[in-house]
């Protein structure tokens, strides 16, 4: 894939130059190369185009890595939510934090082991709280999302979440989604729910 003629590469070079340190994130993480890296990752299980999804995922990866590098200020904490399949769970998770923080809480999610789409149920039932997930996709766990973030919430993902000095890492216990009713899957979205309100109103406290 070429950076001179892949737009996406061509914006992703544009938005990595644009720090303190010219070029760093160039130098140390090259769009190509990591547009081509998540675009071999995500393959082809996505319902939406490769190539937009790629674009989307790389450029928040270089987001990642300038925030854990310091050369991107934080604005607003940042809390990755990790499950297996990044498919139910976290995705979950992170909507609701996008909701009960109004956007004032930065957050990412990830999974171990990336499903191909997510919860048909998941969806459905975050569509009642107001929270769209239809352009949501599971994204595979990489070190820079973990590096950028302050609070790390694990789901049944064991062990395979990297450990980082300084941060908050946290295991919350809850069923999985896949292959639940809704109903079922409405449960564990109050449980989430409840936690995730709980989290939001400490850091915005925190953070005030």
């Amino acid at each position: 894939m070429s950076g001179t003629r892949n737009p996406a590469a061509v914006s992703l070079r544009s938005f990595a130059a644009r720090d303190p340190r010219p070029g760093y994130l160039l130098r140390h993480r090259a769009p190509d190369a990591v547009l081509d890296n998540t675009q071999r990752d995500l393959g082809t299980r996505m319902a939406l185009p490769v190539l937009v999804l790629a674009y989307r995922f790389t450029r928040e990866r270089l987001k990642a890595l300038g925030q854990a590098e310091g050369i991107i200020s934080k604005e607003m904490p940042e809390v990755l939510f990790v499950c297996v399949h990044n498919a139910g769970r976290s995705q979950m998770a992170a909507g609701l934090v996008k909701l009960r923080s109004g956007g004032r809480i930065h957050v990412r999610s990830a999974g171990s082991a990336p499903g191909e789409v997510i919860n048909p149920a998941v969806v459905e039932a975050m569509e009642e709280l107001g929270v769209d997930l239809s352009e949501e996709f599971p994204k595979p766990l990489t070190d820079e999302v973990v590096r950028a973030a302050d609070v790390v919430i694990t789901m049944g993902c064991g062990d395979a979440c990297p450990i980082f000095p300084g941060k908050r890492y946290e295991d919350w216990v809850l069923d999985d989604p896949a292959g639940q009713d809704i109903e079922t899957v409405r449960r564990i979205r109050d449980e989430l729910d409840t936690r995730v309100t709980a989290l939001t109103s400490e850091l915005l406290a925190t953070n005030s």
